[in-house]
Order: C-alpha cells, then sequence, then structure tokens
C-alpha cells in the first residue's frame, strides 16, 4: 500500500521544528528514522496531514558528556551509538543491547530518539533506559521539561510527550561505580521483535546485589519494573540461589499482555525464562 496524501516539512534547525508542531486543529508526526514509522504510514495505520523531517536537524545529532551525565542527542542512529568512544566507555550495557535490535540496515537509519517516541512495548532501548535512570528532554517552542524514563512509557505506543513537543535528547548519570549488567530475550530468530526479555543491572564492585534495577519488556502494554524482584536480590550474594529464585517468583501477579501467538501465561513463563538468564549473564 502506498501513504494518505501528507504535507512534507524539512527544517533546518530546532526551532522551525517546534514552530512547525504548534498547530492543534492538524495531526503532525515528527520523522526520525522512519523504520517504523514509514511502514505504518504506508499501512495507513499512521495518517498524518503533516510530516516533519528531523534529518537536517545537525544539534539533535551529538553526543556529548555534561557534567554528571551524557547526553545523547534524538536523532543519534544505533550505528553512531554503537561506535561512540563515549558510550563505550560510560555504558557498556547499551553497547551490549545494539546488536539485538532488529539487523544493521535498521540501526544504520533507526534513532534513539525515534525508538523511545515511539514506545513500543517489545523494544529493547526503553528498558535499558530505565534500568540506567535515563531522562528523557522534551522541547517545545515555549519551554523545555525532563521526565524520568521510567515515568515516560505510558502504554503501547503512548507516552507523556504532547503534540507540541519533540524528544530533543536522552541523557544518563555517569556512574562514579560501573554496573554489572545481565540482559536476555526470546525471539523466533535474531532481530526479529522479542516474545519476551528482561534487562537487569546492579552495583559493581562488590558480591552483593546492590541498588539492582530489573525490568521486563515485549510482556506487557509498557516496560515494565519489578521492584518486589529488586527487594529480593538486594543486599544478597551474587550466588544467592534463595534469593535468585524468589526474584523470579516475585514476577508472578504483575499484569501481563497477550500477543497474536502468546496468551498471557506464556508471557509470564517466558518473562521469568529471561529474568532467570538475565541474572545468569549478570554474574558474567
Amino acid at each position: 500500500m502506498k501513504s494518505s496524501a501528507f504535507q512534507y516539512e524539512l527544517p533546518e534547525d530546532l526551532s522551525s521544528a517546534l514552530k512547525l508542531l504548534n498547530s492543534n486543529d492538524l495531526d503532525i508526526l515528527p520523522l526520525a528514522g522512519g523504520q517504523s514509522l514509514m511502514p505504518m504510514m504506508n499501512f495507513r495505520v499512521a495518517q498524518p496531514d503533516i510530516l516533519i523531517d528531523l534529518n537536517k536537524i545537525d544539534s539533535l545529532k551529538n553526543i556529548t558528556i555534561e557534567g554528571d551525565f551524557v547526553r545523547i542527542g534524538s536523532m543519534v542512529r544505533y550505528c553512531e551509538l554503537e561506535q561512540s568512544e563515549i558510550i563505550q566507555k560510560h555504558f557498556p550495557l547499551i553497547i551490549h543491547v545494539i546488536p539485538y535490535i532488529a539487523h544493521s540496515a535498521i540501526r544504520n537509519r533507526g534513532t534513539l530518539g525515534g525508538s523511545v517516541s515511539l514506545a513500543d512495548p517489545a523494544a529493547e532501548m526503553p528498558s535499558v533506559l530505565i534500568t540506567l535512570n535515563a531522562s528523557i528532554e522534551l522541547s517545545s517552542s515555549n519551554s523545555t521539561r525532563s521526565v524520568n524514563a521510567e515515568d515516560f512509557f505510558k502504554g503501547i505506543f503512548e507516552t507523556v510527550r504532547k503534540s507540541n513537543e519533540l524528544v530533543t535528547s536522552i541523557n544518563i548519570p555517569i556512574l562514579s561505580m560501573p554496573k554489572k549488567f545481565g540482559f536476555y530475550e526470546v525471539t523466533r530468530r535474531h532481530g526479529d521483535y522479542a516474545i519476551a526479555g528482561a534487562v537487569v543491572t546492579s552495583d559493581n564492585g562488590q558480591d552483593n546485589f546492590n541498588d539492582t534495577r530489573v525490568v521486563l519488556f515485549a510482556v506487557s502494554t509498557k516496560p515494565m519494573r519489578v521492584p518486589k524482584s529488586e527487594a529480593a536480590l538486594n543486599g544478597n550474594n551474587f550466588n544467592n540461589q534463595d534469593s535468585i529464585n524468589e526474584a523470579i517468583d516475585a514476577v508472578t501477579g504483575n499484569s501481563f499482555e497477550r500477543d497474536l501467538h502468546n496468551d498471557e501465561t506464556t508471557k509470564e513463563t517466558l518473562a521469568k525464562v529471561s529474568l532467570k538468564r538475565a541474572i545468569g549473564g549478570l554474574n558474567g
């Protein structure tokens, strides 16, 4: 299929793009890498009146260290993220996860900001950002605000972003102590959408779980942080199997969402499998 008719805009700076968003009467969508939006438009799932192409806005394409956090512009592509020395040094979890995101052709065009804005519950990076305590910067013509990643995602393809706002950067704190991390996802084939997945982080440099974060993805309407699993792990030795089993059991009782091929019970089971293997990866 082909998309419905739309007006195409190609602003060369952020200010111009934000001005274009100031219309309450029209359906306006920003275009980043287009790896999800363009198929959605061709299938007419999305039918914008105006499409704002952000690809000429150079101010959104930088990765910089600003004080105690790393600022990643929303138009930074996954291939650029993977090659960044700053990301390699400070966030090895991101480097580890990127090869699991679709395929190289997609990563050559897809952007971090586009993935965050789309809020696909099967996407890997939103859960990674939650475990890293990232924040999302939203800009409009009149103001700029920052939202914690955990609060940014509201549901399937739904975020707190307002129609007159753009995601302009993703900001991640630089930790004084590097994180141990574990990641695992269940897919039919490498590069396919995840059926279930888990990301686990914990402070490094000691033998016990500390400041642990557990986030599941592709099993509900948005990334699912599991505080009960975190509490079961915190303060216990990395090899304490009883606390690990308790953390896995704590997945039960959360709200799981079926998909075309898997019901809620299957999603819960696969979430537990993913968490167990992610914790195993954290142990090295």
